[in-house]
């Protein structure tokens, strides 16, 4: 096996802060989304509105658990660095591995958040066929 540099974290660093840049946006505009949907329901206590709130719910603990995976392999990738610096190199290639598993914990999720918000959108165009 090569020989960790400081070069190869620090690749996952600059992609895992741009991922939860997304992440971030993403989550922002579900806040709006709730806000817009509490106060259409309380209008109008519809079936339609109240299937998408469930739905929301649901892709919300995906976006936070996104977060956390994520955010977990920017931590562990700093420490990768850390550890690189002081010349613990076996422990770094552990710790490096585990950055890694937690970004592919995370863009996981991402994948099935989309296909929850796909069928956010199926609910939402549902009173269309009727």
């Amino acid at each position: 096996m090569e020989e960790l540099t400081l070069i190869t974290p620090t690749f996952l660093f600059s992609a895992v802060s741009l991922i939860l840049l997304a992440y971030t946006n993403r989550f922002l505009s579900y806040a709006q989304l709730v806000r817009t949907l509490k106060d259409k329901y309380m209008e109008d206590r519809s079936t339609i509105t109240h299937a998408q709130i469930v739905n929301l719910k649901k892709r919300l603990t995906l976006t936070r658990n996104m977060q956390i995976f994520g955010a977990a392999s920017l931590l562990l990738c700093v420490a990768t660095m850390f550890l690189i610096y002081i010349g613990l190199q076996f422990i770094s290639v552990i710790i490096f591995g585990i950055a890694l598993i937690l970004l592919i914990i995370s863009l996981g999720l991402s994948v099935w958040e989309m296909l929850v918000s796909t069928k956010s959108l199926e609910i939402y165009l549902s009173d269309m066929e009727k």
